[in-house]
């Protein structure tokens, strides 16, 4: 605890995971913001270079074609809570990659061994440069990106109370439809062979399905705090 390190609270890498509609990405940069950590959104590098994909007219049901220019496209993600940003060869992509274009063909971009690997290594640069620690989101951080994460954590919850929050989320779209993409996309990840949506075997598990945001917030702040105590 030399050098003023004992004036400052400990670096922690946090690693949250799970699927879609559990409220991974809320309350990954709530719990950022309130302890002053750096905050990665690293589904939005998936559906960046998904969105790139697209735009320059890749055929995303050919693996071999989508590897060959993997490499190409510069994604740059921004680490600030309060707005994360992400750009494709200095083109800001915030706005186009949540459509439902992007959203329908992520999974099958993210299944290829070579995209997972360079954005693999993209996520831990990025972790690793986050000096006073960062909240790390997505579906493989606790497993794969971040196997030596401080702290992981693995929020689930039932598919109906995640396809409500979906649907609120896409303004009008129909729960029922919502409910089955979820459940096709959870198997689509969770079945890949790459990295696949899994808990990893030192995660705490949060069902978020009966919690409020605040208190899913709550819960993983102080998760986070104790672990800052203990380093």
């Amino acid at each position: 605890m030399e050098n003023g390190a004992a004036r400052t609270a400990p670096a922690v890498i946090v690693a949250i995971d799970g699927p879609s509609g559990t409220g991974k990405s809320s309350t990954s940069k709530a719990v950022a913001a309130q302890l002053g950590l750096s905050y990665l959104d690293t589904g939005a590098q998936y559906r960046a270079i998904t969105w790139w994909m697209v735009s320059n007219g890749i055929d995303i049901t050919d693996p071999s074609a989508i590897a060959a220019v993997a490499g190409k496209p510069e994604i740059i993600s921004g680490t600030d809570p309060s707005a994360p940003a992400i750009t494709v060869d200095g083109t800001d992509v915030a706005g186009p990659i949540r459509t439902q274009e992007v959203t329908s063909k992520v999974s099958a971009v993210s299944a290829v061994p070579e995209v997972r690997a360079l954005i693999t290594e993209l996520q831990r640069s990025i972790a690793a440069s986050a000096e006073g620690g960062i909240v790390v989101e997505g579906r493989d951080i606790g497993t794969t990106v971040l196997p030596d994460a401080d702290l992981k954590v693995f929020l689930t919850a039932s598919p109906e109370a995640r396809a409500a929050r979906r649907s609120g989320e896409l303004k009008g779209a129909d729960i029922n439809a919502t409910r089955e993409a979820l459940i096709k996309r959870d198997a689509a990840d969770s079945s890949r062979k790459t990295s696949p949506l899994a808990k990893a075997d030192d995660a705490v598990e949060v069902d978020t399905s009966d919690l409020t945001l605040q208190q899913v917030i709550e819960c993983v702040v102080t998760l986070v705090e104790e672990k800052r105590a203990a380093k």
